[in-house]
């Protein structure tokens, strides 16, 4: 197979998905119902962003096409035939049916095909996880107005990473403080569209920084409801231990992923993707590493720069295994394993609800 793109997913179609045949038959019928919207209705003033937006629908139809060709030829042991095209839209269809951003509206998520609609089974315990998942907010920053994901893993404790934390708390001597001019709210809204007013909220103020870990990329926060505002939902429940089949175990994280071209080649995953970033998403994969007594688990989700302070949570029982603090291209991402800090004297002062 031809390695003119590199996808961001480590693994091959052949490990991501169960029936190739299936795939490229389910995605080449998806295709035959895309008709490109006619330009002949609108007004003049809209016809440019109409012309964009037929591009890039033509543009992905093209890229999947070949990318089904690939799979194609992947299923009958042609791999070598496989043109540089084919590649880039085998990888696609990699990222957008067996590693997919699932958009979440209405604090909900569209039925899912193929080997990722073992998702419905877990509809309810998805959306719960849903509630307790944020965006970062800042305001009288000097540059930034978000920057991260949050989410609730004490009575009035949010995890996010260090790097994430960093923007905005300083250190004083005797522990944590906001700097000066700044406020930070998580908003466990911040939705695409839906019929939920302002995203689909609610949001709550960050009053206090727990505090910031020494040697992992790991973050505390305390959190408090708006006056007169509901009460906040109760935490995720966190891996006190390690799972059994490590690595290959279904795992899902959920955050907010923003535009980032450093990972991805930013023209043609514009184009396969919408532009649409800065959203809560669902995300599901596996595990692909980890190695006991290493602060780090692997994964392949789709996840992006702004999904800094995720939670990788077990599609089998709903724990978080792990905080995603990043990912390099080609190779995966990685995430602190929660489970090794059940006796960490900072995860123990914010009362995480470790099960």
């Amino acid at each position: 197979m031809h390695t003119g793109h590199r996808s961001p997913v480590p693994a091959g179609p052949e490990q991501v998905f169960s029936d190739l045949r299936e795939v490229a038959a389910r995605v080449r019928d998806g295709l035959s119902w895309e008709i490109p919207e006619s330009l002949e209705e609108l007004p003049a003033d809209e016809l440019p962003a109409g012309q964009i937006a037929q591009f890039a629908q033509q543009e992905r139809t093209r890229v999947l096409s070949a990318g089904v060709t690939g799979l194609e030829k992947l299923a009958e042991g042609r791999a070598d035939e496989i043109s540089d095209d084919e590649s880039f839209g085998v990888e696609a269809i990699v990222l957008l049916e067996g590693r997919p951003a699932i958009l979440v509206r209405d604090h909900d998520f569209a039925p899912q095909q193929g080997d990722w609609a073992v998702l419905e089974g877990h509809r309810a315990a998805i959306r719960e996880s849903f509630a307790r998942v944020g965006r970062v907010e800042l305001t009288g920053h000097p540059s930034l107005d978000w920057l991260g994901t949050a989410f609730l893993v004490g009575p009035e404790a949010l995890l996010t990473n260090r790097h994430v934390a960093a923007e905005f708390a300083r250190g004083d001597g005797d522990g944590w403080s906001f700097q000066q001019g700044v406020g930070v709210n998580v908003d466990m809204g911040e939705e695409y569209g839906g019929a939920l007013p302002a995203g689909g909220g609610p949001s709550y103020d960050v009053v206090e920084v727990l505090g910031i870990h020494e040697d992992v990329d790991l973050a505390l926060l305390r959190v408090a409801p708006p006056a007169g505002g509901a009460a906040l939902p109760a935490p995720l429940a966190v891996a006190a231990d390690a799972p059994a089949g490590l690595p290959g175990r279904p795992v899902y994280c959920v955050g907010y992923p923003a535009y980032d071209g450093r990972r991805n080649e930013p023209e043609s995953m514009r184009r396969i993707f919408m532009d649409i970033y800065n959203v809560k998403r669902l995300q599901p994969g596996t595990t692909t590493e980890w190695v006991p007594g290493e602060n780090v688990i692997r994964h392949d989700c789709s996840t992006l720069g702004g999904n800094s302070g995720s939670p990788v949570i077990d599609l089998a029982d709903h724990r978080v295994l792990g905080l995603h603090f990043g990912g390099r291209y080609g190779s995966g991402n990685f995430a602190v394993p929660l489970w090794q800090l059940v006796e960490d004297p900072l995860l123990a002062r914010a009362e995480i609800n470790f099960v």
